[in-house]
């Protein structure tokens, strides 16, 4: 009877959200391109693994070195950074991989977990120092910055189980290297798989913009001009807003208009703007509108969000408002 191992069952379910991701009108490419390359790895550590398929344990060290640049790359895209010709640094690894492969393979051992655990660090390091992701959507507040720390610590635990193999190797038990493999790699294939699919729910493709000379302006006249904007154009009210794209209607760079924002109310960005969202939704409220059609007006997509920002700026839910009479 045909026994399908772990490693294939996380390739399927790897490669269906990686059709869905691609396919769906809000797909966020280097997320995709990333979700594919772990759906692919897993495959090949199935073929390799539980099959024995000949060439695979040859294929499977250079498809993983893929894997952590990607990451660093989907990350940095998330964080408003276009690719340039310099990210072509980041095929350093495979091609060390590639020439390990041929001239000296064990040292496979110490070039894999090192380019996991050095990813995974710089990847959880600049996600932890951000003020926030340019192209997330603005009412997904922190949860993006902490998909990619969560990402970042599972490449370090990637290295970790590389590692762990090694160790099993050396002490003679290389019985062991199965069970690692399924508990360990594609256990972390599968959880950056589906943190793929939380930050391409909560992000917005980067596009190409101009890019405009860096005002010298003080933080007040450029929260006039925000303040301006949120009243006349009231972009607050379209739910996938994101940093960037408030940035490009200001004709600033996004990190000069959340530092300003940041400095001038004290609150990020996220904050700033679902404040503003929850007036709109008072509003909404007022003129008879149900508390799930304020909801969407005033640009939230979500009730959790909606209810949490409700009860942060106002004290109460949008139903306990209405009943009290605290409106009035």
């Amino acid at each position: 009877m045909p026994s399908f191992p772990v490693p294939l069952i996380v390739a399927v379910v790897l490669g269906f959200m990686f059709l869905h991701m691609w396919l769906s009108e809000r797909r966020h490419v280097p997320l995709a391109g990333l979700l594919g390359l772990c759906a692919a790895q897993a495959l090949i550590i199935s073929l390799n693994q539980h099959y024995g398929l000949r060439g695979m344990s040859t294929v499977q060290p250079l498809t993983a070195t893929l894997i952590p640049p990607a990451a660093w790359l989907a990350f940095q895209m998330t964080a408003d950074r276009h690719p340039e010709r310099r990210d072509l640094v980041h095929l350093l690894g495979p091609v060390a991989a590639l020439a390990a492969l041929s001239l000296f393979p064990p040292t496979l051992d110490v070039l894999i977990p090192a380019q996991f655990a050095g990813y995974g660090l710089a990847v959880l390091g600049f996600s932890w120092r951000s003020t926030g992701l340019a192209h997330s959507i603005i009412e997904a507040g922190e949860w993006p910055r902490r998909i990619w720390q969560i990402i970042g610590v599972a490449l370090i635990v990637s290295a970790m189980s590389d590692v762990l193999i090694v160790f099993a190797m050396v002490a003679g038990v290389p019985e062991l290297t199965p069970w690692i493999v399924t508990i360990f790699m594609t256990g972390n294939l599968l959880v950056v798989g589906f943190l793929c699919l939380s930050g391409a729910r909560v992000t917005d493709s980067p596009k190409s913009v101009t890019r405009v000379e860096e005002l010298s302006g003080d933080d007040e006249m450029l929260m006039q001009r925000l303040e301006a904007l949120m009243r006349e154009g009231r972009p607050y009210l379209d739910p996938d807003l994101t940093l960037a794209r408030l940035a490009r209607k200001l004709r600033l760079p996004a990190k000069q208009v959340s530092a300003a924002v940041n400095r001038a109310t004290g609150e990020n960005i996220s904050r700033y703007i679902n404040a503003a969202r929850i007036e709109a939704a008072k509003s909404a409220l007022l003129e008879g509108e149900t508390v799930t059609q304020a909801m969407f007006s005033c640009g939230f997509q979500t009730k959790s969000n909606f209810n949490r920002e409700f009860l942060r700026i106002v004290g109460s839910s949008p139903t306990t408002w209405l009943r009290d009479g605290d409106h009035k």
